[in-house]
């Protein structure tokens, strides 16, 4: 491998890494979209933003199975170990949210007795545990609240990379795009 190829991410991870970002700020959307709507309308405004939580919990999963056999380009010694440290607790923070919010959007729907209808394509089975709207809304308040620190943490993330572009002249953004600068 050439020095190039070793500071920049795998097309694999790239794929992951991009899609689950798009879709994100898809769901994202979606909820925002839902929010002040009410009963039938807001289910069937709710039911893409289920499926593609679902979509991102198997990616994110998937992406996980990748990165355990596949060690990400290191990051510059240029950058401070402050700022670095930062980059892999917000990452840290990135899979657990991109895990726990599907995992947390499915239980609330069991407890509310709303299933996942995947696209369509099938329904996933509810969790074991009985009708429980106070807890459905529990959930989904905490899911919410997830959902924002991810946004926010999206923001802090496009910071950091545009920060290392182009202030630190380091390979920032050219990382994780495939045809970026290295």
């Amino acid at each position: 491998m050439t020095d190039a190829s070793q500071s920049r991410y795998s097309t694999v991870a790239m794929l992951f890494h991009w899609v689950i970002a798009i879709l994100v700020i898809v769901n994202w959307r979606i909820a925002e979209g839902a929010e002040h709507l009410e009963g039938a309308e807001k289910a069937a405004a709710i039911a893409p933003h289920k499926a593609i939580g679902i979509t991102i919990l198997v990616l994110t999963v998937l992406r996980l199975l990748w990165r355990l056999g596949h060690k990400p380009p290191p990051m510059s010694d240029l950058i401070p170990k402050w700022q670095r440290v930062l980059g892999k607790t917000t990452h840290i923070i990135f899979y657990v949210l991109l895990i726990g919010l599907p995992i947390g959007g499915w239980l609330a729907g069991s407890y509310a007795q709303s299933p996942v209808n995947y696209f369509g394509l099938f329904e996933l089975p509810m969790a074991p545990v009985e009708q429980n709207y106070d807890m459905a809304g529990t959930i989904i308040e905490q899911h919410a609240l997830g959902g924002s620190i991810m946004i926010y943490l999206i923001a802090l993330h496009i910071l950091g990379a545009l920060k290392h572009t182009f202030i630190d002249k380091v390979n920032g953004i050219g990382r994780m795009l495939p045809f970026g600068r290295t």
